[in-house]
């Protein structure tokens, strides 16, 4: 209650008002025009200084002025990108948040210049600023989506969720610390979770790291919600940058990490280990009387590393899906002989000698591959590593090549080596990531490149060369001994007469055929080229390829009848100079022999949209075998200073006859600002021209999939020992699942397939922002996803489909938040939106079924 007896307080004497001064009313008067005028004569830069200037000088012109700052500050940024003034762009930025920091769409359009120039963490942090100013922001979300799957990948979720995972840790953490280990760092944290374990388990001091921003910020958050806040020390920064006293006060005597991928030491855990073993961790047990160290106060006291140790698989495997995306399997598509492209190489090869561009394995789960795989060996011990042996880890990339001598058990054709390993948490404890096991690792796969259609035969010994160059684990296929004769693998033909000849090839016909066919050694030439895996399974996709060479065949000879209908005089068959008279915009993303498929049609100047010289030069060697001119084949961008302006005439008094747009991405989304670029692409075509594709039809089906589940969101505590996490990972949680192939997901079927959106690239008037259906359940069940693809139409008869067995790109699902209980033939109302090119659907449970309008 106030104190009435206080003596009254005497009041504020009012503001004395504040004199005008004529000459900066002046001075910001004039800068205001000044800006309006710079704006229309589209000077942005000078218009955006006197911006900041008006606005520095008389903040009561914020909101009269916002959105012309906006526009001034977006074009002035977009100019400053195309020349690569990447740092006076941010400044611009910065300076303009300073005026208005709470502006959700200056904070979404710095998160995506951040995003493009890889800043992902500052570029999520921008977004989430966004969504918290409005969080009906739909592009800020979007953009947030897209930048939560960089951030916390996927696997998060997954092993989040293996509870069977998390308790073996667990138990191997509380037997180290109740044995003795008071002293506890986690080395790259994620979200704290060992660590955690180890202070519940008693320990006395737990420290943990964290290199991520967001993972750092959400660890936070995490040890708060679960009272650890204070009593567990988390550090932003990477192990190999700590140091004692200065960022932990004396050594520990226990590490725990996780920080091991697919081929074991692809998150750098050697190094870190053996930073570790000199700097942080205790002495092993014997160790002690070669350490001097003042800080270790206890003699008696050593370190220990959990995991312990780990044994290495693999084994020799036959399948269609590896062989497709890293080897080319046909020689030729779309009516082109690839025999004039030279060598195309995937990116994954584990070559003899290191090449940074080069990765030395990829990932896959063998047990959801299309068409299966075949295992051609038994599987082998590769290695054993101790991690508690400093000087056995210290050894490991100076270690001899190992040479191991596989049996060969069944016939098939020599993909890949398929490596998975035993993690060894203790003496009693393990976990296996192998192919057979419910695991959150996937496989590690060496993809072959050394033959082309060599068969294994039972009996043939396969030697396989292990090392560990550069702190990754290499395994290559050198050689095959069959009937007493040594086939190198990694040799040239020329050089097969060295060392083991071969004197009677006669008794195996293949044998000679094997000779025939080696390619050349990879590191004996020079004439290659590198594209992504996706890229060379796109190669290998011969309908698609098919489809766009009927498609483009159909739509030029119709142009062609319409020409000389014009000019019966002139018709195209009396044009002897070959002067094209049609043209094609090939913007593919990435490598395209579209561009080539259409001027092999004849009469056509094709314009590619690819950047890579390397790359320029196989469109350029194919286009010479197929005699096309070389000024019919033109690279559009590098002729252009602004990408932006890449969809435009190629000439004055022509038009294109076509333009070939990439529609959709590899992951399974459709690509981003695609019906602005159809949009454009519709207003630069001839009469007669036509996009490609014309239109696109989304199909999808009513699943349950409980995988879809434990891969995007953690499901509550119980997986997590009873930790808070989830409420916190779930944030990063995206409604879109990308990178699924819908022939191997794990789900029933709920459904039949439904058309859910059409997108009309040709006819504008024919699109719409949303829809709803109805879909008769089939199956009973919960409703936990809608996986969906895409029917792509080239014309009115021509499509090709991303759910083919052929198809290069993945499909995507929505995954429901809340799953929805259906019975047998109930129908379920689906809601789809569209919104630029984001897809987002919901789903309710119609009572009374009606019919659709």
């Amino acid at each position: 209650m106030p104190n009435t007896s206080a003596r009254p307080k005497h009041g504020r004497r009012p503001r004395r008002r504040r004199r005008e001064d004529p000459a900066r009313n002046e001075l910001v008067s004039s800068s205001l025009e000044s800006a309006q005028q710079c704006l229309l004569n589209q000077d942005y830069g000078t218009a955006f200084v006197h911006y900041l200037l008006v606005l520095n000088l008389a903040p009561a012109f914020k909101e009269f002025a916002k959105d012309s700052f906006r526009f001034t500050l977006f074009k002035w940024a977009e100019e400053l990108d195309s020349v690569g003034r990447i740092q006076d762009l941010f400044d611009c930025y910065e300076q303009a948040l300073e005026l208005f920091p709470d502006d959700e769409v200056v904070l979404n359009s710095m998160g995506e210049h951040l995003f493009k120039m890889g800043f992902r963490d500052e570029a999520a942090g921008h977004f989430h600023k966004a969504l918290k100013m409005r969080p009906d922001f739909p592009e800020a979300r979007e953009n947030f989506y897209r930048v939560a799957n960089w951030l916390v990948e996927r696997w998060h979720f997954l092993m989040l969720n293996d509870h069977g995972r998390n308790q073996k840790y667990q138990q191997a953490i509380q037997k180290a610390v109740q044995s003795g280990c008071n002293t506890v760092l986690d080395i790259g944290t994620g979200t704290g979770i060992l660590g955690m374990c180890a202070k519940k388990a008693g320990a006395a001091e737990v420290y943990a790291c964290e290199l991520s921003k967001t993972m750092y910020e959400l660890a936070c958050e995490v040890l708060t919600a679960n009272d650890m806040d204070g009593r567990i020390k988390i550090l932003h920064m990477k192990s190999l940058d700590m140091e004692v006293p200065k960022d932990i006060p004396q050594r520990v005597s226990l590490v725990v990490t996780e920080t091991v991928d697919a081929g074991l030491f692809g998150e750098g855990i050697l190094e870190s280990l053996i930073h570790a073993w000199h700097h942080l961790l205790l002495p092993p047990p014997g160790a002690q009387a070669q350490s001097g160290e003042n800080e270790l106060k206890e003699p008696s006291a050593t370190g220990r590393v959990i995991p312990a140790g780990a044994t290495v698989f693999g084994m020799a495997v036959e399948c269609s899906e590896i062989r497709r995306h890293h080897r080319l399997c046909v020689s030729e598509v779309g009516g082109l002989s690839l025999a004039a492209a030279g060598e195309l190489r995937s990116p994954v090869s584990c070559t003899s000698l290191p090449d940074d561009s080069m990765e030395p394995y990829t990932t896959e789960r063998l047990s959801r591959l299309p068409g299966g795989y075949k295992s051609l060996t038994e599987p082998f011990t590769a290695l054993n590593i101790d991690f508690n042996n400093v000087q056995e880890l210290e050894g490991l990339t100076s270690r001899k090549v190992e040479q191991i001598r596989l049996l060969v058990t069944q016939e098939g054709k020599l993909d890949a080596l398929a490596v998975w390993f035993q993690l060894h948490l203790d003496e009693e404890s393990s976990l296996s990531t192998g192919p057979q096991e419910d695991t959150c690792w996937e496989q590690a796969i060496y993809p072959d490149h050394s033959i082309k259609g060599f068969v294994l035969k039972p009996g043939d010994e396969l030697i396989v060369e292990v090392s560990c160059q550069d702190a990754f684990l290499r395994l290559c296929s050198v050689a095959v001994v069959r009937d007493g004769h040594e086939i190198r693998l990694d040799k040239r033909l020329d050089q097969q007469h060295s060392g083991n000849p071969i004197s009677n090839p006669n008794p195996e016909a293949e044998l000679c055929s094997a000779l025939a066919c080696l390619q050349t050694d990879q590191n004996q030439t020079k004439d290659f080229c590198v594209l992504e895996s996706s890229e060379i399974a796109l190669l290998n996709n011969h309908d698609y390829h098919q489809s766009f060479s009927s498609a483009l065949a159909k739509l030029i000879n119709q142009l062609k009848v319409a020409c000389q209908n014009q000019e019966p005089g002139l018709g195209v068959e009396s044009d002897l100079t070959g002067k094209p008279l049609f043209y094609v915009l090939d913007v593919s993303e990435g490598f395209s022999l579209l561009s080539i498929i259409a001027a092999n049609q004849g009469h056509v100047k094709a314009y590619s949209s690819m950047e890579k010289n390397k790359q320029q030069e196989v469109l350029k060697k194919l286009a010479r075998s197929c005699n096309i001119p070389e000024e019919h084949l033109e690279f559009w961008l590098n002729h252009m200073e602004d990408e932006h302006g890449m969809l435009q005439r190629p000439s004055r008094e022509k038009l294109w006859s076509a333009i070939i747009l990439d529609c959709v991405e590899t992951c399974g989304l459709i690509r981003q600002k695609l019906m602005e670029k159809a949009s454009l692409a519709r207003c630069l075509l001839e009469e007669g021209g036509r996009i490609f594709p014309e239109k696109i039809v989304v199909h999808g089906m009513l699943v349950e999939s409980d995988t879809l589940l434990l891969e995007s969101a953690v499901q509550g505590q119980e997986p997590t020992l009873g930790f808070n996490i989830a409420p916190f990972i779930n944030q990063f949680t995206v409604p879109v699942h990308v990178f699924l192939d819908f022939s191997t997901l794990e789900c029933r079927r709920l459904s039949d397939s439904v058309e859910l959106f059409v997108l009309d690239l040709m006819n504008a008037n024919a699109n719409y922002t949303d829809r709803e259906i109805k879909v008769q359940a089939t199956s009973a069940g919960r409703l936990t996803a809608i996986p969906f693809w895409y029917q792509i139409h080239l014309d009115q008869d021509i499509s090709v489909s991303t759910l083919s067995q052929n198809s290069h790109w993945r499909q995507a699902a929505v995954v429901l938040q809340q799953p929805l209980e259906v019975r047998v033939g109930d129908w379920v109302r689906l809601t789809v939106k569209l919104h630029k090119s984001t897809i987002s659907m919901t789903a309710h449970i119609e009572e009374v079924p009606g019919q659709m309008e």
